[in-house]
């Protein structure tokens, strides 16, 4: 007894230092104080953290550890609104850190914040600079295009569609950026950035594996990495006529199910989640579908890309979804997903009754015909 407590003792300080805080972020924004405060959500290495802290005059810090790069979405409430609030309309920024000291600052609001003291940050501005700008700034921009238009421009079918061809135009050319910078810095984090959000869900494997290929192996082996590596298979693995990749998965209530359980039947694999709109305004028609056709041998297995269980089990509940439901509830890293490679929701697959994809993507009057052809015949 005395021994083992001994080893203990001296394996406890080794612990602690494993887990000591390996980045800081110092923030000073104006003279802000109480109800002001500032959110941080960051992914790191597939692991999700978030953090929070009032401003007192106008200061606040987030300190933790990480095992590599970290992508962060941090906004500041500065009326007491809360994280909702603040997150979908508030003062938002996004940005990648490494294990540094860093400090933001501003006269007035995280969005016209100043960085130092990152490296990382540094290139990945860089990089930004480098393919046309962020996603967002892109949305911003596309806003303010469409607001100089006149009230009866912005009701005119014509306009509205100039507007977004200019928009798509600039998404397609920050694209072709992304695969270029891919190319041409093989050795830079950000040209993992850069492929895995240019290779979207439906993969180019010809065009995305060879680049992939050329990466820093040390990049290629973070989660980002893997789970392009997964992209990259699932593609030509989910293709119709092939095999459906089986699984197993916790249901709502802790037991697992298995794709391969329900061989014999045609199987819709759906990936949605409670906070997607187009998937919850799919749901009436897949219950009225489900209604039609459970008994001739359709089965739904919906795998919930949520990390909430109380939201997952809520949706559930309020849309009257009566099939199988799974989830691991890591959200974006949903192994069932990942295996998929599903990037967007909502996604499907739809299987026949030796458990190959007859077809993939359907929903609405799509999958309603497909399902009327498969059971009518």
């Amino acid at each position: 007894m005395k021994i083992r407590f001994l080893i203990l003792i001296v394996l406890l300080p080794f612990l602690a230092l494993a887990q000591a805080p390996n980045f800081s972020l110092t923030g000073k924004i104006g003279t802000l104080g109480t109800p002001a405060m500032a959110y941080i959500d960051y992914m790191d290495n597939g692991v999700s953290h978030e953090d929070s802290v009032a401003l007192v005059n106008g200061s606040f810090k987030f300190a933790g550890h990480i095992s590599g790069n970290a992508y962060a979405r941090m906004a500041l409430d500065h009326t007491g609104g809360g994280k909702g609030k603040a997150v979908y309309t508030g003062d938002v920024i996004y940005f990648y850190f490494g294990k540094e000291q860093i400090n933001i600052t501003s006269k007035d609001s995280l969005e016209n914040a100043v960085f130092s003291g990152s490296k990382v940050y540094q290139e990945y501005d860089a990089y930004n600079k480098a393919i046309g700008g962020t996603i967002m700034a892109l949305t911003k921009a596309v806003n303010i295009d469409f607001n100089r238009g006149t009230p009866e421009q912005q009701k005119d079918t014509a306009y509205i569609k100039a507007v977004d061809t200019r928009y798509r135009k600039n998404i397609q050319n920050r694209t072709d950026k992304q695969f270029q910078f891919a190319k041409e810095h093989p050795t830079s984090y950000f040209a993992l950035v850069a492929l895995s959000e240019a290779a979207g869900s439906k993969v180019d494997v010809a065009k995305v594996q060879p680049l992939f290929n050329a990466l820093n192996k040390a990049y290629r082996e973070t989660d980002m990495g893997k789970e392009l590596a997964q992209r990259i298979a699932a593609s030509e693995i989910t293709a119709v006529g092939n095999v459906a990749p089986l699984f197993t998965q916790n249901n709502v209530v802790g037991k697992p199910v298995s794709l391969a359980g329900l061989k014999g039947k045609v199987v819709l694999v759906e990936f949605w989640a409670s906070w997607c709109g187009p998937c919850r305004a799919e749901n009436p028609n897949l219950v009225k579908q489900y209604e039609t056709y459970k008994d001739k041998g359709f089965e739904i297995i919906s795998v919930s890309l949520d990390n909430v269980k109380e939201r997952w089990l809520e949706a559930i509940e309020k849309d009257g979804l009566d099939w199988i439901h799974i989830s691991d509830l890591k959200g974006w890293n949903n192994e069932v997903g990942r295996l998929y490679g599903v990037r967007a929701v909502p996604a499907s697959f739809l299987v026949d009754t030796d458990g190959k994809i007859i077809a993939n993507g359907l929903r609405g009057e799509p999958l309603n015909k497909k399902l009327a052809e498969i059971f009518n015949n």
